[in-house]
């Protein structure tokens, strides 16, 4: 009840966060559409978060494990030692790497869109330079943010997004109404910095103090070492990956990444939404099951959140692929955003979706390895995604142009989800697949009739009210409603073990509830 308790205010955050992240988008798309500057401003945002995504995602896999670790070990002392060695060491590396990043701003722009040229060339890296410095922000913010989370507190880390899309949604109307682009950049930094200010008041709050503490030789610094090598392999794979889709789309014309991050950050929200709060708040459950060698809990905290996984995104992922275009319509298509727009970004958002559920999979797959200190399984399976991305990237963009790129991700994901699925069996044996399997034909089922009552529920009413807002807004609605309740009739008629337990936990807060009138 505690972890659905967490869960649940993580994500009244999230949904907070990501309605502020559209109106951010929104309100970009609005001002400048899917042109150059769009492209601009989202290609320099995404060059600190690819140069830090490294070391964040190494801190975010062995950081909580080998805190449970010393804190078993040392104490309360020893793991705020631990946890300000880090900190101070990734201080000092974001700042060196912030150094270079403005130093060699421009080889790094060509490196992540080598068809930018001329002022739009320029432009771009006047943006990065002013934004590299956010690094050394986004370095101590992930580390609170891990510190939080192991205190139990999921709620404070899942609101980071909010100051930081408020930021950058204030310096993108200031910008379009100045007529000065850089002011966008100066959000962008504002935005990083916000996250760790936000945080940094509740770590204290519970418990966390600074000290000089700087200890390269200590054994909790070279075992992060040791687990954090295959991490760093994987995620450079995967931003090779990143560089690759956005070198291959700055060919396409002006417009494409535009249109490719709008679709994506539509994917993403579902991601943030439902996949983010799951291994946000498992993670740290299964670090501690791993550590303390409780298997049987182990095994039921894996199936239980692959389950929750499964049944939260595929029928979104099937209504995505349904309702693509009014979606971005309604979302994104005003001023500068126009028919041709909504036409690339429904488009790639449909090919996005197919690979939704095997996205959010894979990533919880990841922690349970990274919960068994064993992150050598997941690099693996990182490099044959990329390399099966690049070689469908390149297949199919021929064909298919920029929604190629689009499936080539999806299609990578579902591989190797499934081959991670066989890497899990091979380590653990038992891990409750049986269960895993069964939930996934019944919400496969389910979803399959929810999406075709969406779509007929959508095409009758869209038919009578017309695709203007309103009427598009109103049918979205209606059909949406439709279709949860469908799929929620069937999940509960094909009697899933998940429904079944929240049942049974609703039913228990009733009882006591009647126990104390009584």
């Amino acid at each position: 009840m505690n972890l659905a308790k967490s869960a649940f205010l993580l994500i009244i955050a999230t949904i907070l966060a990501k309605i502020l992240g559209f109106a951010r988008e929104m309100v970009l798309m609005y001002a400048y559409g899917t042109g150059v500057y769009s492209d601009i401003f989202i290609t320099s945002m995404n060059i600190p978060t690819v140069l830090f995504a490294v070391i964040g995602s190494a801190l975010a896999t062995t950081f909580i494990p080998l805190y449970h670790e010393s804190l078993e070990e040392g104490g309360e002392e020893g793991a705020l030692k631990f946890t300000n060695n880090i900190l101070n060491n990734v201080t000092i590396l974001c700042i060196i790497i912030s150094v270079l990043g403005f130093i060699f701003a421009e080889p790094l722009v060509k490196l992540f869109a080598m068809e930018f040229t001329g002022e739009k060339l320029v432009a771009t890296v006047k943006f990065v330079r002013i934004m590299i410095g956010g690094i050394v922000f986004i370095g101590i913010s992930n580390i609170m943010t891990s510190f939080l989370q192991i205190k139990g507190n999921f709620f404070i880390p899942g609101l980071v997004a909010v100051p930081n899309n408020i930021m950058i949604l204030l310096s993108i109307i200031i910008s379009s109404m100045t007529g000065n682009i850089y002011i966008m950049a100066v959000g962008g930094l504002l935005g990083m910095i916000s996250q760790l200010l936000l945080q940094l008041p509740f770590a204290i709050k519970y418990g966390y103090k600074f000290k000089r503490t700087l200890d390269l030789k200590d054994k909790y610094v070279k075992k992060m070492i040791i687990m954090v090598a295959p991490v760093l392999v994987g995620v450079c794979v995967d931003q090779i990956n990143t560089m690759v889709d956005r070198s291959l789309a700055s060919g396409l014309g002006d417009g494409v990444i535009s249109a490719l991050n709008s679709a994506n950050r539509l994917n993403w929200f579902v991601m943030g939404l439902f996949i983010v709060t799951l291994t946000s708040v498992i993670y740290p459950t299964l670090s501690k099951q791993s550590n303390e060698e409780d298997k049987e809990g182990f095994i039921k905290s894996v199936y239980t959140g692959i389950n929750s996984a499964i049944l939260l995104v595929l029928p979104v992922s099937i209504a995505a692929i349904i309702l693509a275009t009014p979606i971005v319509r309604i979302l994104f298509q005003r001023g500068a955003f126009n028919d041709r727009s909504t036409l690339m970004t429904s488009t790639a958002l449909v090919f996005y979706a197919i690979g939704m559920s095997g996205q959010g999979i894979r990533t919880i797959l990841d922690r349970v390895f990274y919960s068994l200190k064993d992150t050598k399984t997941p690099m693996i399976n990182s490099i044959i995604s990329v390399t099966l991305n690049i070689v469908f990237n390149l297949k199919f963009v021929k064909i298919m142009g920029y929604g190629g790129l689009a499936l080539a991700t999806s299609l990578s994901f579902i591989i190797c989800t499934i081959l991670l699925f066989f890497s899990l069996k091979k380590k653990m044996g038992y891990f409750g697949e049986d269960k895993i399997f069964k939930t996934f034909i019944k919400s496969l089922i389910s979803s399959f009739v929810m999406g075709i009552a969406v779509y007929m529920s959508y095409t009758t009413i869209s038919g009578r009210l017309g695709t203007k807002f309103i009427g598009d807004a109103t049918s979205l609605l209606v059909s949406g409603i439709v279709g949860f309740l469908v799929y929620a009739l069937l999940i509960i008629i094909l009697k899933v073990d998940e429904v079944k337990l929240i049942e049974h936990k609703v039913k228990n807060i009733f009882n006591k509830k009647n126990l104390v009138k009584n």
